[in-house]
């Protein structure tokens, strides 16, 4: 039994001692790390390089020992470590300045065979692919660290070990990183030990996090705790909020009883204080406080911060502002001020709380609860990016900070907005990435005309203004006043039913399923056998139909998918009415939920009435399904070419993945028998699909020998699905 558990664990150090001369470095470091993601922080100078040192053979170990999945490794040579697959990525990178991108990953490849090849760098990290020909020194601090990842991974280690990952990078590649470190822990194929100072990094990435204190692990505590115990980690860490420690206090005046003052806002930049801002050791004399006060961090609270970053990849709303929920009154308050407070008031006086929020790109000071530069401050760039003399550019610029910047609310009660064409524009992007469900409305006077390129795939309501958004008069007060009331009425519909939701029993997650007429069968017999565990919601394959499933999956609203028809490709690449967009399967890269796909309708390619196929397409296999709508068969070479297209997006799912090609046809109609029967177009299919998968343990191709509509097909579809969702939930409740 012992030697089994041994075997299991990815790592296991036990008694470990490291002396320097006469320091005691390490003392009886107890440490296992079964599979996964596990972080270790501590001050500097508490013996965490040390330990990531002693593993790999670089420090001569006094005492205890060191197994690689039960394979006793103390004290062999750091090359002999190596190739028994562990990899380290050291503190400082440690890269070679003379030589290329390209040629520091052709030497680090070649020593493991595995599913990391020069390639798969490249496609994980393109950035490096775009500097594969700088040398090491030219690099930014952020490309190095990819690079030193890179060097790596491509040794495929059984256990990756990280010493400082995201020292010295910028927010947005430290986010990077995380979600990096979060891919691999959830693709199972390695381990990973991270040495990390940054507490919202660390508490990300794993579930229990080990605090390292004098050469010791003091303990091991769940990442949600460490995260959200300030004392914990000022007491260990030594890290802490200075604008905790200064609280405003006000003297009551004399003879008149004292109220308690209300707390500070935190609206404004906070100072995040490290007690060893240089490199001292354990063996250092105290840090003057002039130091600590001059080496501070500052983060404002209008910029993403890396521990949101963290929160929202543990579920898909975060609460980020305090506070109850809040209707944002959202618009350009430098011409529509007047009317975009009139809506508030209105909202307000229903008990609800708002928040007024400015997206003018005149760079004019506005009243309001956040201003337009707190919303520039969350594009790429900057507000130097939105407040341009373009002015077309500069409402794209702000369309994008509004909607990063919505996207890092987690109170949202609903979301309203008046005005023109420019101001629909300005908030339609950013009430698209909200989750199906809050209640979004735009009134504009363009709403009278096609609104699909506002809405998109989202559930925005658009109410016409009738007469301009400009001024107050007995029109627009009736107009406006029945938005608010509308916004209303619907987000109070929405809390009450949520508060009676929470007082009973939690409902079943939800499944998207993708439908189409030649499909039908088979999804009801997926819907029958999974409707006891799963609220599925099926989706016809009509363009938008595929559209509305990612966002429902954008939105955390799905809990996986099974994607049997993927016909929308079809039409996207052959020219059909029911095309899917290029982002197609994008949001379940992004999102890494178990995916169950087929080929489903791919036989076809659906236009309207005869008369309006293509010159391009005439003497080909149709079928009329009815006066509307045409089909039209696929041909080996086409076959060929969405099996090209399907296979790269399968190359990009980090989540569990099961892709089922069925050898008796994609379809009711392409059964013996049937009018688009067609063994050679479907083994193309098969074959462009086989060819350019790369299959590994976590993403798998299976062929059944079956047509897509028969009872046994849909039976191993639910299987798959039920054994890959399973994987996924205890995936996710590890994470947390």
């Amino acid at each position: 039994m012992n030697e089994a558990r041994r075997t299991s664990a990815a790592l296991e150090v036990r008694g470990l001692d490291v002396y320097y001369g006469h320091s005691h470095a390490l003392q009886g470091v107890d440490l296992t790390l079964e599979s996964g993601v596990f972080s270790v922080v501590g001050r500097n100078g508490m013996g965490k390089t040390t330990l990531c040192k002693a593993i790999m053979g670089l420090v001569g170990v006094s005492g205890g020992s060191i197994r690689i999945r039960g394979e006793d490794i103390t004290r062999r040579p750091p090359a002999q470590i190596a190739r028994l697959g562990v990899g380290y990525v050291p503190q400082g990178r440690r890269l070679w300045r003379s030589l290329s991108v390209d040629e520091h990953l052709r030497l680090a490849g070649g020593m493991r065979p595995g599913a990391w090849t020069v390639e798969r760098i490249y496609e994980t990290f393109p950035r490096l692919a775009e500097r594969k020909d700088h040398g090491g020194g030219q690099l930014s601090g952020g490309e190095q660290q990819m690079l030193a990842i890179s060097r790596a991974l491509l040794t495929n280690p059984h256990l990756l070990i990280m010493d400082e990952p995201t020292e010295g990078l910028a927010p947005v590649i430290v986010a990077q990183v995380e979600e990096m470190l979060l891919r691999l822990g959830e693709d199972g194929d390695m381990s990973v030990l991270v040495i990390e100072q940054n507490i919202g990094v660390a508490t990300a990435i794993s579930r229990n996090v080990a605090i390292m204190v004098n050469g010791r692990i003091n303990r091991i505590i769940d990442s949600g705790r460490l995260a959200a115990d300030r004392v914990l980690q000022q007491r260990l860490l030594g890290v802490g909020l200075h604008a905790e420690l200064e609280p405003d206090i006000d003297v009551a005046a004399s003879g008149v009883e004292a109220k308690p003052a209300p707390l500070p806002r935190r609206d404004g930049p906070i100072r995040i204080y490290i007690s060893n801002p240089t490199l001292p050791t354990r063996w250092s004399q105290p840090v003057p406080i002039a130091r600590i006060e001059a080496a501070a961090r500052t983060l404002s609270t209008q910029v993403a911060r890396l521990d949101e970053t963290a929160q929202r990849k543990r579920g898909p709303v975060t609460a980020q502002t305090a506070g109850p929920p809040a209707v944002l009154v959202v618009g350009t308050l430098d011409t529509k001020g007047q009317e975009l407070r009139f809506i508030r008031d209105i909202i307000a006086e229903g008990g609800l709380r708002t928040r007024l929020v400015d997206v003018s790109t005149s760079g004019k000071q506005s009243s309001c609860d956040v201003s337009a530069q707190e919303i520039a401050l969350n594009h790429g760039r900057g507000g130097s990016a939105v407040f341009g003399p373009d002015r077309g550019a500069a409402v794209t610029a702000m369309a994008d900070a509004f909607a990063n910047w919505l996207r890092r609310q987690g109170n949202i009660a609903g979301v309203i907005s008046a005005g023109g064409s420019g101001a629909a524009s300005l908030v339609a992007p950013g009430m698209r990435a909200l989750p199906v469900g809050v209640p979004k409305l735009i009134i504009s006077s363009v709403a009278s005309g096609d609104v699909g390129p506002y809405v998109g795939p989202a559930d925005i309501t658009m109410m016409y203004s009738v007469t301009d958004v400009q001024g107050l008069n007995s029109i627009s007060r009736a107009v406006l006043a029945n938005g608010a009331n509308a916004i209303a009425g619907m987000v109070k519909a929405r809390l009450d039913a949520r508060a009676a939701t929470a007082q009973g029993a939690g409902g079943l997650p939800s499944v998207g399923i993708t439908m189409f007429g030649v499909t039908t069968p088979a999804v009801q017999k997926i819907t029958a056998d999974l409707r006891d565990d799963f609220e599925c919601l099926v989706f016809h394959a009509t363009g938008v139909g595929g559209r509305s499933m990612e966002k429902l999956i954008e939105s955390g609203q799905l809990a996986g998918v099974i994607d049997l028809t993927t016909t929308e490709i079809c039409d996207l690449l052959m020219g059909g009415v029911f095309p899917a967009t290029e982002d197609r399967l994008g949001t379940i890269i992004r999102s890494r939920l178990p995916y169950v796909g087929s080929v489903g309708a791919l036989d076809m390619v659906n236009f309207g009435a005869p008369e309006t196929i293509p010159e391009r397409y005439r003497g080909r296999k149709f079928h009329v399904h009815n006066p509307q709508v045409t089909l039209m068969r696929t041909t080996a070479e086409e076959n060929e070419r969405m099996g090209r297209w399907i296979g790269e997006r399968l190359n990009q799912m980090d989540g569990p993945v099961r892709f089922f090609l069925p050898e008796g046809g994609v379809s009711a109609l392409d059964a013996r028998g049937q009018p688009f029967w067609d063994p050679d177009a479907d083994a193309a299919l098969f074959r462009a699909l086989e060819r350019n998968v790369r299959q590994t343990g976590n993403r798998q191709l299976i062929r059944v020998p079956k047509n897509i509509n028969d009872p046994e097909f849909a039976t191993t579809i639910v299987s798959a699905f039920r054994t890959l969702f399973g994987r996924a939930g205890a995936r996710r409740r590890l994470a947390r």
